[in-house]
């Protein structure tokens, strides 16, 4: 930065270190202001801008957030987009704020340590397309393949067209559409605008205020669901027993609630809907309401929380399917040799009684947590950001003396009929800016949910305390 971009606009120029998480983004600044007190730096000043709070770990030694004298002390109570547009700033470390919608002129250097998809690529990068006087941009990423961003960026630059005018009135008839389905209560959207914006908030705070309407959405969703289970079933009666009345109540039934499912479908998808317009045309158009800000932050940490598991629509029946024939086609054709003449086929003779190596008791344990992970997330996310996300729920449970001593001196039937469960899922809420998929994973399924404390439980208490088939049998 000081030998290849500090110097450009005149000496204004500034730039930005894009992380993978809120964590990463303060150790960053913590090396930052380490390395350029060491070096006696009188020209890097770095500004770590994040939600919440961050627990302290074997690097960060207290727990700390953006307002922190140890991380910005220069802040003095400002807010961090108007401190970084000053000369008191020049480098700003972020994870998600900022990343998208931040908008600084004088921005010229990007440094990439995150991995960038699609949209969310194009938006973080995008941040250095603001004009200023003599701009050269200027990235240098570590994380990503040259490939995979341009082929992020071609959808948008080859040919994009508006077919026609957009309508800044679309963003209300959104709202009054949301509005109209009551899965949100007005209070509940409010008190999370504050929080969102309330730099001292916890992450979990936010989660919270979202929980209500995650749980009428929810309920209401799966009583159509049960009531669809019975409908079905009603239906297969009157087809077996030829009762033309009820078979025609069935279908009836069966419409009316599947046009109930598709009106919370669509509930969902407008929720995603209403935040693209509005980021949109908000851009374009000085709405100037408050409320459609509000709504649009809720809006847009509400939507994932929201999980859709519909039945079949089209049951099928084969009970009467006969199979009549089938065919054989020829892939491939392989020679596999056995030569006996060959050492790499020859069994090995005895050696020394004993000298065998016995496994690592600490790399099985580690496979076993692996195992679990993989069987309660699937095979999408990494290995190392599972066991990353796990230790991390982990170590923060650690610090918690009271639960740490259920822990310590209950057995593990008594430890999930007490504190620990409801520990785990605050933690989790905690993780939620950092790893929002495994987070949603833990909360949006009960038996994830308990599957995951139980693995937390293990290992915190050990292997030896929570057997294997204690956890299988819950």
């Amino acid at each position: 930065f000081r030998e290849h971009v500090k110097h450009l606009l005149d000496g204004q120029a500034k730039a930005m270190v894009v992380t993978s998480s809120r964590q990463e983004a303060v150790r960053y600044q913590l090396a930052m202001l380490a390395y350029a007190k060491e070096q006696s730096y009188q020209d890097v000043h770095p500004l770590v801008a994040f939600s919440g709070t961050i627990l302290p770990d074997d690097v960060i030694p207290e727990e700390v957030s953006e307002n922190s004298q140890l991380l910005n002390p220069g802040l003095k109570g400002r807010d961090l987009a108007d401190a970084f547009d000053t000369d008191d700033y020049n480098v700003m470390i972020a994870a998600n704020k900022y990343q998208t919608g931040f908008d600084q002129p004088k921005l010229c250097a990007m440094y990439v340590d995150k991995k960038l998809q699609g949209v969310d690529c194009v938006q973080t990068l995008s941040r250095l397309n603001r004009t200023f006087p003599g701009k050269q941009t200027f990235v240098l990423d570590f994380f990503n393949d040259p490939k995979d961003v341009l082929e992020a960026f071609l959808p948008y630059y080859t040919k994009a067209e508006l077919e026609g005018v957009s309508d800044a009135q679309v963003v209300y008839d959104l709202q009054t559409a949301l509005d109209a389905e009551q899965i949100y209560h007005w209070n509940e959207v409010e008190s999370f605008a504050l929080a969102f914006y309330d730099t001292r908030a916890a992450a979990s705070k936010l989660t919270y205020y979202c929980q209500p309407a995650k749980e009428r959405f929810t309920k209401r969703y799966k009583n159509l669901l049960d009531e669809k289970l019975s409908a079905r079933e009603a239906r297969k009666r009157a087809e077996r027993d030829g009762d033309k009345v009820g078979l025609t109540n069935a279908e009836k039934t069966l419409k009316d609630i599947g046009e109930g499912l598709d009106q919370l479908d669509l509930f969902k998808k407008n929720l995603t809907s209403f935040v693209r317009a509005y980021e949109f045309l908000s851009q374009i158009v000085s709405y100037e309401d408050r409320e459609l800000e509000q709504l649009c932050v809720f809006a847009k940490h509400l939507s994932p929380l929201l999980r859709i598991d519909r039945l079949d629509d089209d049951e099928i029946d084969v009970s009467e399917l006969a199979l009549t024939h089938y065919r054989l086609t020829k892939r491939n054709e392989q020679q596999l040799k056995l030569s006996e003449e060959s050492e790499e086929y020859a069994l090995k003779p005895l050696s020394d009684v004993g000298s065998g190596k016995a496994h690592d008791p600490e790399k099985r344990r580690l496979s076993e947590i692996i195992e679990t992970l993989n069987d309660l997330f699937g095979s999408e996310v990494s290995d190392e950001d599972q066991l990353h996300f796990a230790k991390g729920v982990a170590d923060r449970i650690s610090r918690d003396e009271s639960v740490m001593a259920q822990v310590n001196s209950h057995s593990p039937e008594q430890v999930m009929h007490g504190l620990f469960p409801k520990r785990v899922s605050d933690m989790v809420l905690d993780a939620m800016t950092d790893n929002e998929k495994l987070s949603m994973e833990v909360l949006g399924d009960e038996q994830t949910q308990r599957g995951f404390a139980l693995l937390i439980l293990r290992m915190l208490a050990g292997s030896k305390t929570v057997p294997q088939d204690f956890q299988s049998s819950t």
